[in-house]
């Protein structure tokens, strides 16, 4: 199968494995004290809105919901759109601090 598959593609079998294998190995290195990033202005009225999109519409599937949201999201006027590009940005200073800190502590501990 994965012959066939490298034929039509035309890479070698060897390649098809060794992609697999580092997606495992990027996700296993991630340091889980690193800092989150920040969420888009978007993410906060996403995160705020979800539960009523649901509500007014119910059995939806996940996807539409997206969609909705992005379709909101896009009607809004810029002055609609203040409070959400404010808690953005109030969350990117907060992951800015936070990943100063983290820095200056893994900066230390490699010595």
């Amino acid at each position: 199968m994965v012959a066939r598959v490298a034929r039509r593609r035309r890479v070698s079998p060897f390649h098809l494995t060794s992609v697999s294998q580092s997606k495992t190995t990027l996700t296993d290195r991630t340091d889980p004290n690193m800092p989150k990033r920040g969420l888009s202005a978007y993410m906060f009225f996403a995160n705020e809105n979800r539960d009523k999109v649901r509500e007014d519409n119910p059995g939806i599937k996940f996807g539409e919901v997206g969609k909705l949201l992005g379709e909101k999201w896009k009607s809004l006027t810029d002055k609609d759109k203040t409070p959400y590009e404010a808690k953005a940005a109030k969350d990117k200073k907060r992951y800015e601090e936070e990943k100063a800190a983290y820095t200056a502590v893994s900066d230390v501990s490699d010595f």
